[in-house]
This record gives C-alpha cells, structure tokens and sequence, in this order.
C-alpha cells in the first residue's frame, strides 16, 4: 500500500502544440495517476465544493482509495500555466489556492500503516504533520520546490532528517545547497539525513545518488512532448509504485524503480492532465521498459 499527500487542484494549461482549461492536476493527482498503474494507492488531499469530484472516479476506479480527500467550503486550488519552446520551465500565470491554504493533512486511521508514505510538494511543516501520524513507514520520501526552500528552509532542514528519500530538481539542489556542482549537491543532502537523493534534469533525465553510489536514469526521446506538467510527479509515483508493489528497497530494485519513473513520467507529458496515464496499459508500460533496456545497453570492451 502507498500513501500520498499532495494537491489535487484545477490546471488550466497552454503550450505550443494547444491549451486545456479546468483539467485534473496537483502533485497528489499526477503521483496516484501514475502511481496506480502499479500498486493501490491512499490519497489525502482537500478540495473546494466546486470541484468536479466524479472526475477523479476513473482513479477510484483503478485503485486510488479518495476516503482521505477532503471536502472544504470554498474555492479549489487552481493553477494556470504557459509553456513556451523552452519545456523545461512553466510561467504561472495566475495561482489561487483556495482550501489549499488552509490544508491540514489528517490521516485516516486506515491509512496510518500504510509501509510506504510519499509527502509531495506543500509545507514542510505539513509535511512534518503527516509523519507524526503514520506508523512507522518501511520507506518514507518526500519532494519540495524553491518556495519552500527560500521560506521554510529551517523546517525543511528538519524534514530532511525523517526522510529516506528526497526528490527535487537540479535548480532546486543547487539553491538548496548552495553547490554549483550536482555531486557534491547531493552528498550536502545525504549528510543531513536522507539514504537516497534523486535529482531530476527533466528531459536529460534523473540521477540517484547514496553514499556509495549513482545511478542514471536518461529521459526517453519523445518525438513531441506535449504537456510537461505533472511529468516530475508522475515520475515520483512510478518510482514509488515500483517499490511498494515489489517491497524490494535494494539497491538493484531502487535502480529499476528509476526506469520505471522514467517511463511513467514519459507516458505523462504526450497529453494534457492526466489523460495519457488513464489510458496507458499494462503492456505499453512492459514496452516502454523494453525501450529503455534497448536505450542504455551497451558491451564494454575493457582491455
């Protein structure tokens, strides 16, 4: 079982290839929708009374148990967004948090032994929250961004010291950290507490790192990626649905979890919202893993 807590919010999205008004996003909502292809996931989140709640049903569908979604009074936490050629990096154009700025996760009791717990990107000190509710997580990652980095960076140092994992781009470990290189970026990280620190470079892929190792995992060539939100967050919940369905936290298993990220976050961006995740099947998942396999195989000739 996986635990998510996250946003579930509105995204109205514009890039080169088209525009979608009002569609499914939130960090909370990419993680189950990729996460759920995998492993049954326990998603904890709030939304506003005019959410279109019956379009999260094809996720309860597959698996994603909405018991934790909360229903507030008031507006939902809705984004709006530009993508230019450069689809690395969004524009806000506009940002309402309704109930979302007054989100206090509260763990059902059924959901408090969940093994594997991911914290996606809100406060710090919700995040915090969250783990003085759970008991005891095999495995417990979390993800952030540069907000929380420059107004709660103290909270977040604490964080760090109950996290086996931390998700985070390369922009946001260099600010973090204060390191220009990624290296010593992450060894800055795992010194103040994490095992694992993944570093993700968007279409050039995402390395881990431990103390003792580093792994790459590249982005798969797309011949035309079409929407990149939500494609970090989808990665994150393929990630993370590897290793609860497997239970493995081995380093050759935390490895394959990382291809499997990769090609879920891939699936991500090739249409607005949520809509390719919803449609991807269990074989295009295996052909997709087949494709990586084929990407990075090589015979070395040492002498």
């Amino acid at each position: 079982m996986l635990l998510v807590v996250g946003s579930v919010a509105l995204d109205s999205v514009e890039t080169p290839f088209g525009r979608a008004d009002n569609v499914l996003g939130g960090s909370g909502t990419f993680f189950s929708a990729a996460a759920s292809l995998l492993t049954p996931v326990q998603l904890v989140g709030v939304v506003g009374s005019d959410y279109p709640v019956e379009q999260l049903q094809p996720l309860a569908k597959r698996g994603v148990d909405l018991s934790g979604l909360e229903r507030a009074e008031g507006s939902s936490f809705r984004w709006r967004g530009r993508y230019r050629h450069d689809l690395n990096s969004a524009e806000t154009i506009e940002t309402h948090l309704g109930v979302f700025s007054h989100f206090s996760p509260k763990i059902p009791e059924q959901f408090k032994s969940a093994p594997f717990v991911f914290l996606a990107n809100i406060d710090p000190r919700l995040q915090l929250d969250v783990l003085r509710q759970v008991n005891r997580p095999k495995l417990v990652a979390c993800d952030t961004m540069n907000f929380w980095i420059e107004s709660r960076r103290s909270d977040l140092l604490e964080l760090l010291k109950h996290v086996d994992l931390i998700t985070l781009n390369d922009g946001e470990a260099r600010q973090l950290t204060e390191k220009f290189n990624l290296v010593q970026a992450a060894r800055w990280i795992l010194d103040r507490g994490p095992r694992h620190v993944i570093i993700k470079k968007g279409e050039h892929g995402a390395f881990m790192f431990t103390r003792d190792t580093i792994f790459f995992a590249p982005a798969y060539p797309l011949e035309s990626v079409f929407d990149p939100t939500g494609a970090g967050d989808s990665f994150a919940g393929g990630f993370m649905g590897y290793l609860a369905r497997t239970g493995d936290l081995s380093e050759r298993n935390m490895r394959r979890a990382m291809i499997y990220g990769a090609a879920l976050g891939s699936f991500a961006v090739e249409k607005f919202s949520v809509q390719r995740l919803l449609e991807v099947t269990q074989a295009d998942i295996a052909r997709r893993l087949g494709e990586f396999q084929e990407l990075v195989a090589f015979e070395a000739e040492i002498a």
